[in-house]
Parts: structure tokens; sequence; C-alpha cells
């Protein structure tokens, strides 16, 4: 689908010819004398149409204007919350197959912001998938122009939305697909395309590598398929080589039967979604090939898949990590941690700013935190607040959750250094606290994405998230680091952990507290 950006004036969005116009009308509207403000004006002050946002009238064939159907659409306060939220209560408009091209007018102003979730909604919307599909009907959508009252200053929110989408776009495509369409290797391959943009590299490792390594965790975890593990690493250098990067972690299991542990039968289809951790990162990269921002940037992706087999690791076994840390297995379905562990360990060799992992790690969070938020688990305050204020920017929220000492106790074992579960109470925090154990003093964050990466029900699907969550991350970062780069010499030459890390940048406190809002 492709995207324009457009000074247009609702006068003359009345002469643009489309399948769809939609006028979003901001509270406080004040019409001109053209045929669709007068419309509008009309609607409203009827009571036919209110400005509360997703609020809507559809007319067909109107006079003067040239488009086949005409939305006014009320848009509330004009944010970019309310701008989603429009778009998304005319969904069913956006995806008819009779709607190939679209016109979007703001009838007012409109942020940067609120451009960019204009191009990010009407893409969700729109979004089929139909790789694995022999009779459906591909996206009908083909061209949306966006109009606005200044092209100019709106520029910057409709490249970042486009570029998000692009993203978003390639995490949901990888997360949909099933787990014989995204083996590890097909997933390896995937990266591998993304190396054809600008500053993008690849390197794959494949077993007898990550052997060498001495990734004794991963390798557990794998043993009992007949697809060979990959590990994936990405890189972007948009900053001078001494500049430390930020790297993400993305968990690849691309199919989670949960081994010898074996999950029940039903919903475990879902399980082609445990991917969804790497799939945000390849995302993200893709996001990062449009924008290049200024900015080092590394992606590390585990991949294989945990099933049942006669070599299968099983409960009980000890395996020796990459960090020397050796790990009773007492559950085979607790292997996201066991294949991070090992990435975590390897990631600092890159001697990072901040990392972090990205994982569909547990169900504990998702009936804590459902599908709204991801939660987010930080050792360094300022590396938090950033992801946080990310999260509220991109609206791809997260929420804090402690990580207090006392949730490691149930990680000891007579047998190893450590188990990798700890009961169920606090399961989401105590699988955060195993993976702690091999981070060391990096700043380091880890956000689990089991209750929004993907949807279950007649909606099943993957979200694409966090991709935007990230994206935010990493761009103001890069602002900061221009910034800094900028201050008086007098400052810091270099990007510092803490800096890249947050605006605060200390560790988080050892004492108990409640989880801090995002």
């Amino acid at each position: 689908m492709n995207f324009d950006l457009k000074t247009l004036e609702l006068a003359a969005a009345a002469s643009e010819k489309c399948d769809l116009l939609i006028v979003l009308l901001p509270a406080g509207f004040k019409p001109g004398k053209d045929a669709l403000s007068a419309l509008a004006a009309l609607a409203l002050k009827n009571g036919d149409l209110t400005t509360k946002a997703g609020k809507h009238l559809q007319l067909y064939q109107v006079p003067a204007v040239a488009a086949r159907r005409v939305v006014l659409v009320g848009l509330g306060d004009g944010s970019a919350r309310a701008t989603r939220q429009a778009l998304q209560a005319l969904g069913g408009a956006i995806k008819a197959p009779q709607t190939k091209r679209m016109v979007l007018c703001f009838a007012g102003a409109a942020s940067a912001a609120s451009v960019s979730a204009a191009v990010q909604a009407v893409a969700d919307v729109s979004y089929v998938y139909t790789t694995t599909k022999t009779k459906v009907e591909a996206r009908s959508l083909s061209r949306c122009v966006v109009g606005v009252p200044d092209a100019t200053g709106a520029r910057d929110g409709f490249d970042s939305g486009v570029a998000l989408v692009a993203g978003v776009e390639f995490a949901r495509e990888w997360g949909n697909r099933p787990a014989n369409h995204a083996t590890p290797s097909l997933l390896a391959d995937a990266a591998k395309t993304l190396a054809k943009l600008p500053r993008i590299q690849c390197k794959v490792h494949g077993p007898a590598e990550v052997a060498r390594l001495g990734m004794g965790a991963f390798m557990a975890v794998a043993k009992g398929s007949e697809e060979p593990l990959r590990f994936i690493e990405l890189r972007y250098n948009g900053a001078a080589k001494d500049q430390a990067p930020i790297v993400l972690v993305g968990k690849g299991i691309t199919f989670d039967t949960g081994g010898i542990s074996i999950k029940p039968a039903p919903e475990m289809d879902e399980m082609k979604f445990d991917m969804c951790g790497a799939a945000s990162v390849l995302g993200t990269f893709r996001a990062l090939g449009e924008l290049q921002p200024a900015i080092n940037v590394v992606g590390l992706i585990p991949a294989c898949e945990n099933m049942p087999d006669g070599r299968a690791v099983k409960p009980g076994d000890v395996v020796t990590s990459m960090s020397g840390q050796t790990i009773e297995i007492l559950n085979t379905d607790a292997e996201g941690r066991l294949v991070l562990c090992d990435a975590l360990t390897y990631a600092a060799r890159f001697k990072p700013a901040a990392v972090v992992d990205i994982a569909t790690l547990t169900g504990a969070c998702v009936i804590a935190l459902g599908g709204v938020r991801s939660g987010l688990f930080a050792n360094n305050d300022g590396l938090a607040e950033s992801l946080q204020a990310a999260g509220e920017a991109a609206q791809d929220l997260c929420w804090r959750m402690p990580l207090d000492d006392d949730y490691a106790d149930g990680l000891k074992s007579n047998f190893a250094d450590m188990g990798n579960v700890a009961g169920r109470a606090g399961g989401s925090i105590t699988a955060a606290k195993f993976l702690q154990k091999f981070v060391g003093d990096m700043p380091w964050a880890h956000l689990d994405i089991a209750g929004t990466a993907w949807k279950g029900g007649a909606a099943k699907g993957s979200t694409g998230r966090p991709v935007g969550l990230l994206v935010h991350y990493v761009l103001e970062q890069s602002r900061s680091q221009v910034r800094q780069a900028k201050a008086p010499k007098f400052a810091s030459r270099s990007v510092t952990r803490t800096a890249a890390a947050g605006a605060v940048g200390k560790p988080a406190a050892k004492r108990s507290s409640s989880p801090k809002a995002a």
C-alpha cells in the first residue's frame, strides 16, 4: 500500500477522485464556505454527528464532492490516541473490497503524532494475511492520501508513520506464518533480506558455531527438534563505531510444544506466535532501515523449536549456560528463558548502552496485565522510564513490574546453580529474576509480551507489538545522543551507559515497592 502526504484543505478535498473520503472533524471545528464544511456543520447542528472520537456519518454520492463515498468522523481532541480511535471505528469502510483509493483529510491542525497515528491506523485496519491462503482477497486499499493544512510541518510524523507500518507489518507477517512456514532457517532468511537496507548487516550462526560459543542452555531447548537452530545477529550502524549500541534480544521459539512437559492440545496452534519477540526485533530493524537514525543497534535472535523427542532435554536435566552457570531444567516448557539467557550473555560483548529483551515469556503476565499492556521489568530506573515514555508515545503501552530480590528465592536448586522455574506464584516476576542472573551490571530491561503480541478468537493473529514502542525508544535515544554530541565540550564526549539507558540512569532500588505506572 502506498501513502502520500498532501497539503489539502476541505475545499480542495471535495475535488479528490477516490473511493472513500474521510473527513476528520476535531472538537471546536470551524467550518469554511466550501461544500464539505457546510455539510459537516449541518450534520453537527442537527445532532446527526458529534466530534467525539469515532462518531461518524456515512454519505453516498454527495453533491459537489468527487468521492464515491464520504465519511464524516469525530476526531475528539485531535490527539494521536483519538486519531487512532476514530479510524479504527471505520475499519469496515476502509477494508471494504471497493475501497481502493482513499483520501484522509484533517479538517483542522494536525500534529506530527496524529498524522503518524493516522497512517498506522489505516494500515492496521486494512491489513490482510495472505501468505498461506489461496482463496482470500488481498488488501484492496492500494493508495491512501493524507491531507493536512501544512504538509511540511507534518512530514516527520508522516515519514515515521510509514516506516512504522513497514516494521509492524513485517513483524505481523512472520508472527502469523504457520510454524512450517517460519522455521528457524526461514526466520534467518528473513533477517538476511533486511541486510539489503542501508546500514544493516546480518550474520547467522548455525549449530556448530553456537556449540563453540558454549550456549548450552540454548542448545538444550533445540535438541528435540529436527529443525536446526539459528542464532541471528543483526547490526544497524548509524553512528560512530565507538558509540555503544542498544542491544535488542528477541525470543525466537518458532513453535513451542512445551517439550517433554508438553502443553495441552487446546490452542496449542497459537504457539506459532512464540517467536513474536523475534518478529518484533525484525520489524524494528525494518523500520530503522527506512528511518536511518544516528544510532547503533544490535539485534540478537536465538531461534529454534521446542519439541518432544528421544533426544529432547528432560525435566531434572542440568545444563551449562554460556555464562558458566548451571541450570536444572525443572520444566521444559519454561524454554524461552533458556534461549534468552545465552543470548543475554552474548550481548555483553558489545559493551551495550542498554539491553532490552522481548519475549512471549509467561502466561502469568497475561493473567496480570491482559492484552492491554506488556510487562516491563528493569534493573535501571532511567531505562524503565525511557521505555515507558516510548510506549505512551507509540500507544504501545507497558507497565513496570517489581524485581525484588526475594522473588528469586524459588529459583534455588539442590543440583545446579539455579532452577529454571519457581512455582506459579509471581511467575512473570520469577522468570524475569532468572534472566537478571545473566545480565551483570548492564542496564537491562525485559518486556513480557505474552498478552500483547497476538490476539486469539475470531481476531486471531499477530499484532506486531511492541515494534512501535521499540522504534520510539530507539529514535528518542538517537535524538538524545545527537543532543549530547552538540553539548559543550566540558560535557561527556561519549555516550555512556547511563545516558543511553535514560535520563536518570540509576539502578533500580532493591527495597520492596509497588509496580510503577507507565
